[in-house]
């Protein structure tokens, strides 16, 4: 059932979204395999950075089109149904790339930009070890290097790092947090990978630091107050994909005939009336998350609680409607060859990745509760 929704995508930038569902079934194609494999995609992430998508989000002094970020959660949602571990991978890196050419001076900016351009990827190294939802905070200081800083470290939960030529990374510098763009040298290395039970494929893994440089010259200014992240305005459509992809398989499972009954699961009351909320609580994250892209298009404020607010919405329906489709699948959703116990594998991560759910459900509380 297709809803239509106040915040379209503009006339003018409905084409990439079109272009992007010619993609999709190439995602889905290899998306179970992925998993299995535990391999990034990097394959699909090339064939959209080559239809110009990645460029076309870049400010139009660099080149670019300033697409919407209703055409962006479009695209994640998308991207999302098909194959998370890739829609993860390019928001993450489009996001990076895109707060580097944002927050950075004119020359390293012109600098990220053409990388982009080029193809380079890009990845962000925020988490640490022990740092939860703190990510924006880095508790490791910076040593100071002549004019510039030197970092020793590790990052955590970094998707897509093993593919990526730069990074947005984070550090504390002089008592307050500050960020950089780096570029991938040898002072940058890759223990053994602890793998992920879900999304497998964005490799999301620890990276160490030995010394890493942090240039004056590639620190970012703070963003402006109406400068919203890609990646948080996105988030929550990586939720939103997954219970998408989710509630698709209930149906088909549940419309399938079974030898000798008389009738389909999707005829049994207990199925209706559950889908039936699931349904409509996606229909309310969905609707929020969209207005989360509305007022970051407006250039207001409001857009982080929004965001947050849908996201922390957004991971627990994508939860519960995994949920509700491995009752309907029964014992044949346990099976490796099912795509229902990936996608149930899926549903969970969102809502561990920062802003984790119980630490946006404190956010959003208290926004509410400390209000004048």
């Amino acid at each position: 059932m297709t809803v239509p929704s106040p915040t379209a995508v503009p006339a003018a930038e409905q084409h990439w979204v079109d272009l992007v569902d010619t993609i999709t079934p190439e995602l889905a194609a290899t998306v179970a395999q992925d998993d299995i494999d535990a391999r990034i995609p990097i394959e699909h992430l090339q064939r959209l950075h080559a239809t110009g998508l990645d460029a076309a989000f870049l400010p139009r002094e660099q080149g670019g089109e300033a697409l919407s970020y209703a055409t962006l959660v479009a695209v994640v949602r998308r991207l999302a149904q098909a194959h998370p571990s890739a829609a993860t991978l390019w928001l993450m890196h489009l996001g990076a790339a895109h707060a580097l050419v944002t927050m950075s001076n004119d020359e390293s900016a012109a600098f990220f930009a053409s990388e982009l351009k080029a193809g380079s990827r890009f990845a962000n190294a925020l988490s640490e070890p022990g740092g939860g939802n703190l990510f924006l905070t880095s508790q490791t200081d910076a040593t100071p290097d002549g004019d510039d800083w030197s970092f020793t470290g590790r990052k955590m939960f970094i998707s897509g790092s093993e593919v990526a030529q730069h990074l947005l990374l984070n550090s504390r510098v002089d008592g307050a947090p500050g960020f950089f763009g780096v570029t991938i040298d040898d002072t940058v290395s890759f223990p053994p990978i602890d793998e992920t039970s879900g999304m497998r494929a964005t490799r999301s893994r620890g990276v160490a630091f030995a010394g890493t440089t942090l240039q004056r010259s590639r620190m970012c200014a703070p963003p402006a107050p109406t400068y919203a992240n890609l990646i948080t305005v996105g988030f929550a459509f990586i939720s939103i994909g997954i219970a998408e992809a989710a509630l698709h398989q209930l149906r088909a499972g549940a419309t399938k005939a079974k030898p000798g009954a008389s009738s389909t699961l999707a005829q049994a009351q207990w199925v209706r009336m559950e889908t039936g909320m699931v349904w409509a609580e996606l229909q309310a994250a969905s609707a929020l998350a969209e207005r989360a892209a509305w007022l970051a298009d407006q250039g207001d404020e409001g857009w982080l609680q929004a965001a947050t607010t849908s996201k922390m919405l957004a991971n627990e329906v994508a939860k519960k409607a995994a949920a509700l489709m491995v009752r309907v699948a029964g014992g044949g959703g346990y099976l490796t060859k099912s795509p229902v116990q990936r996608i149930a594998r899926d549903a969970q991560a969102g809502a561990l990745m920062a802003y984790s759910v119980p630490f946006s459900q404190e956010m959003v509380g208290g926004w509410f509760l400390d209000e004048a």
